[in-house]
C-alpha cells in the first residue's frame, strides 16, 4: 500500500520558460526549487507522480548528523538549521523536531565504532553522547533491559515524510516557483551542445539549467541523453502500529529501529535489511556495486521480479512524443516483503513488549537508490546544464535541505554555503570514488 503522504494542489498552467527547471519532486527536489524560488529564480518543479510520493515518505524519518560519513556531515548539520528554519519561514510545519537520536547495543565492537566516529565528528563540530552500561539502561528504560553502552546525538531529530515535501512544495509555489505533479519529464532538448529545454507530457520548457533530481529513476533518464550514473536501488520494507506505545522518539538498534511518527505510532524497520530485486540497470553497473553486495551480504537478499517490472532501471531507450516507463508507473509502490514484516514487528515487540499489543497500522515498501560509495551523485554532468543529485544512498530525507540550498547555489552560480567536490559523479568515472560508506 502506499505511505501516508498530505496532497497538496498542482500549480494550473505549464510555464512556456523557467530559469531553472528541477525534474523529480522528492525531498531533493523540492528542497532544491524552494531555495531557488527564496534567491527569485522562475523555477518549475515537474513530479510525474506526487510529490514525496516515493521513497521521501516511505522512509524514517530521521535527520541525523550521528554515524554519518565524514563527506556528507557538513550536509547534515547545515540540515539541520535549514530544517528548523523551514516551518518559520514557510508558515507551514513540516514536522520536524530536535528530539535526539539514540542507539543502544550489546555489541563491543560496534559501541567502539561508535565511539571512533564521535572523536571524529568531535573535530567538525558535532556534540555526540557515549553512554556506559547504566546510561544506556536510563534512556532506554522502555526497553526493560540491559545494555552494554549506547551513544546519544541530542541535537539531532526527527521530520514527518507524510508531511515535510508537500509542505516545502507549498513553499516554493508562495516564493513565486511552480509545482507541477502528474507530469512526466520525457526528456531534454538539446541546442547548441547544452540544454536548451524540457519536453514534458504536457508540453515543452525552455530552459538552460536543469536539475535531475529523480531518485531511483536518475540513471534511466541520463542513460537516454548519454551521461552514465551507475546507480542501484533496493526494496526495504517498513510498518508501523498505532498510538498508545511508550518509548523514546527515535532508537536504534542492531535488530530493529523505531520512529515516533507525527500522528503518534511507530514506524518500524530493520536497519539495512532489503531485498536486492534484479533490474537491467544493475546488471549493467553490476561491477561498481560489487563492493558494496560484499560488505553487506549478510543484511540484502535476492528479490523477485517487480523491479524489473516497474521500470524505473531500465536501459531501454524511448521516445519523446510517446508515454515513457514514468508515465506507466507514476509513482513506486512495491510489494513490501511479507517475511521481513514478520521479523520487523517480532524483534519490535522484543524490544518494547507493548509494541505487541498495537494494531499494525499500515505496510509498505520503497527502493532506496544507491550510488557505489554510499554518497550523493551532486554536480553537472558532461552535458552542460544538466545538474545531477541522486543517489543518496537511503540517507537523502534528513540531508536534502541541506543537498537543495548546496544546489540552488551551483545552478545560480553563487558561492555554495558548502563545498560540493566530494559529491561530484566524475568521481565514478574515473574510478576514484573511494571506499564504502561504513554508516
Amino acid at each position: 500500500m502506499p505511505a501516508p503522504l498530505m496532497q497538496i494542489q498542482s500549480t494550473p498552467d505549464l510555464p512556456a520558460a523557467a530559469d531553472v527547471v528541477v525534474i523529480g519532486g522528492g525531498i531533493v527536489g523540492c528542497s532544491t526549487a524552494y531555495y531557488l524560488a527564496r534567491k527569485g529564480v522562475k523555477v518549475a518543479l515537474i513530479e510525474k507522480g506526487r510529490v514525496g510520493a516515493e521513497q521521501s515518505s516511505r522512509n524514517w524519518g530521521w535527520c541525523r548528523q550521528q554515524n554519518r560519513d565524514a563527506r556528507e556531515l557538513p550536509m547534515a548539520t547545515r540540515s539541520l538549521d535549514l530544517w528548523q528554519a523551514m516551518a518559520a519561514d514557510i508558515g507551514e510545519d513540516p514536522g520536524f523536531r530536535r528530539c535526539g537520536l539514540l542507539y543502544l547495543s550489546d555489541d563491543a565492537a560496534e559501541i567502539e565504532g561508535w565511539a571512533r566516529w564521535r572523536d571524529m565528528a568531535r573535530g567538525m563540530g558535532v556534540t555526540t553522547h557515549m553512554l556506559d552500561a547504566a546510561q544506556a539502561a536510563d534512556r532506554g528504560r522502555a526497553t526493560g533491559k540491559s545494555w552494554k553502552g549506547g551513544v546519544f546525538s541530542p541535537d539531532d531529530g526527527i521530520a514527518d515524510p507524510s508531511r515535510a515535501c508537500p509542505v516545502i512544495a507549498r513553499g516554493i509555489i508562495a516564493a513565486g516557483g511552480t509545482v507541477h505533479q502528474m507530469c512526466a519529464a520525457r526528456g531534454l532538448d538539446v541546442s547548441g551542445g547544452r540544454v536548451s529545454g524540457v519536453v514534458t507530457e504536457h508540453g515543452t520548457i525552455a530552459t538552460s539549467a536543469v536539475v535531475m533530481a529523480g531518485g531511483a529513476w536518475a540513471s534511466s533518464f541520463c542513460n537516454q541523453l548519454g551521461v552514465a550514473f551507475p546507480q542501484a536501488s533496493v526494496r526495504s520494507s517498513i510498518m508501523t502500529v498505532m498510538p498508545g506505545v511508550e518509548g523514546p522518539d527515535a532508537l536504534h538498534t542492531g535488530r530493529v529501529s523505531l520512529t515516533r511518527r507525527g500522528d503518534g505510532g511507530y514506524a518500524l524497520a530493520i536497519s539495512g535489511a532489503a531485498r536486492v530485486d534484479p533490474t537491467p540497470q544493475q546488471i549493467a553497473h553490476a561491477r561498481h556495486f560489487l563492493p558494496m553486495f560484499a560488505k553487506r551480504w549478510r543484511i540484502l537478499r535476492p528479490g523477485g521480479m517487480q523491479g524489473w517490472r516497474s521500470g524505473h532501471e531500465t536501459r531501454a531507450k524511448w521516445r519523446l512524443d510517446a508515454p515513457t516507463p514514468m508515465e506507466r508507473m507514476r509513482i513506486l509502490d512495491p510489494a513490501p516483503d511479507r517475511r521481513a514484516l514478520r521479523r520487523i514487528l517480532s524483534r519490535a515487540a522484543q524490544l518494547i513488549p507493548a509494541i505487541a499489543n498495537a494494531p499494525v497500522q499500515a505496510t509498505w515498501a520503497g527502493y532506496i537508490d544507491s550510488t557505489p560509495d554510499g554518497v550523493p551523485a551532486i554536480g553537472e554532468t558532461r552535458l552542460p546544464g544538466l545538474v545531477l543529485a541522486a543517489g543518496f544512498s537511503g540517507h537523502g530525507f534528513g540531508i536534502g535541505p541541506g543537498a537543495g540550498e548546496m544546489i540552488a547555489d551551483m545552478v545560480t552560480g553563487a558561492k555554495p554555503v558548502l563545498d560540493p567536490t566530494a559529491y561530484h559523479p566524475a568521481r565514478f568515472a574515473q574510478g576514484s570514488w573511494g571506499k564504502v560508506s561504513e554508516f
